[in-house]
């Protein structure tokens, strides 16, 4: 985990076919107050519970957060 979790999703941003990592990614890239520095997952978490677009779902994060850390 070099880079943020901002920076890894960032890969999956622009998909012509747009499936759930992408829409996550796009939303995430539009929304300015993302804590685009942050590793941790617990407040990473909690943004995206209490604060993110709808797009931003809690389970695609989970599943993604799982490739990013694994």
């Amino acid at each position: 985990m070099d880079r943020s979790f901002y920076h890894f999703a960032l890969n999956y941003r622009g998909k012509l076919n747009p499936d759930d990592y992408s829409r996550f990614a796009d939303a995430m890239f539009l929304d300015p107050s993302f804590p685009k520095a942050s590793k941790n997952f617990e407040d990473l978490s909690r943004y995206i519970e209490e604060k993110a677009h709808p797009v931003m779902k809690a389970s695609t994060f989970d599943r993604m957060w799982e490739d990013y850390s694994g």
